[in-house]
């Protein structure tokens, strides 16, 4: 294991290769070549070498790379490298650009400082516990790319917090709308695109399968349930119900003995 600061004229070859290889690039970029395929090592990028793959690297010269390596085997090793959310390339070897992060470079440093221990048992423990951390951590962390298109979306998961904490009572599209800060016609179109209903569709949704779970789990009356999911009028609630599950609450509970 290493790190190399601004490697200018930084190259490697190997014709035989019998472990793995990891090479975070923090700075600068590199070229990595295998199987007659080349692609380009940038800042943010986790470069992987499978077992067995001849390959080539080297360090840009116009602007060096500044790297974390580590060569590693064992028993889980592929399994640990096919999850990093990747797929190979067709040289071969993995690469995906997952920005900068000051906790995985960390985890690196501490994974570093083992080799100024004694070379014990506890050690190498340590040692393999934080090399499986960082190739966990890896197959977390979403492309910057992928983080941007998220963030420019909608929060769907606290959207829809919003809507169960409020399936005992109304609530409007304005309120759904100021809560994503966003316009109703923006918000629906945008919610529309990623769920393909709009965003009263699945409010209703919650509803009915609240109410569902009710009809299942409880003797509550169909009126007392058309409350409990904001329906003072049981007819009314009924003809959601229907139009949602194909046939009324009454037939759906009678339907379970």
């Amino acid at each position: 294991m290493g790190y190399y600061c601004h490697a200018k004229g930084h190259m490697m070859e190997r014709l035989i290769h019998d472990d793995y290889l990891m090479i975070y690039c923090i700075q600068g970029e590199g070229v990595v070549s295998a199987s007659g395929h080349s692609s380009s090592v940038k800042m943010g990028d986790v470069l992987i070498v499978p077992s067995g793959l001849s390959h080539r690297y080297t360090s840009s010269l116009a602007s060096p790379w500044t790297i974390y390596w580590v060569h590693f085997e064992g028993a889980l090793v592929k399994k640990f490298c096919s999850n990093t959310q990747v797929e190979r390339s067709p040289g071969g070897f993995y690469l995906k650009n997952i920005g900068s992060h000051p906790q995985l470079t960390g985890s690196f440093d501490a994974l570093l400082s083992c080799r100024y221990s004694a070379h014990d048992l506890t050690v190498h423990i340590f040692s393999a516990s934080l090399l499986r951390q960082i190739l966990s951590h890896v197959a977390f962390l979403k492309p910057p790319e992928q983080l941007r298109r998220q963030r420019e979306s909608l929060d769907l998961d606290s959207l829809h917090t919003l809507m169960q904490t409020h399936l005992h009572e109304q609530i409007d599209l304005d309120t759904l709308a100021a809560s994503v800060n966003l316009s109703k016609y923006h918000f629906v179109k945008r919610y529309r695109a990623i769920t393909g209903t709009t965003p009263i569709n699945r409010f209703i949704q919650l509803k009915i399968e609240r109410a569902c779970y009710l009809l299942d789990t409880t003797a509550m009356e169909i009126k007392e349930i058309a409350f409990e999911v904001g329906y003072e009028d049981a007819y009314y609630f009924s003809r959601i119900f229907r139009k949602q599950i194909g046939i009324s609450p009454s037939q759906y509970r009678k339907a379970l003995t």
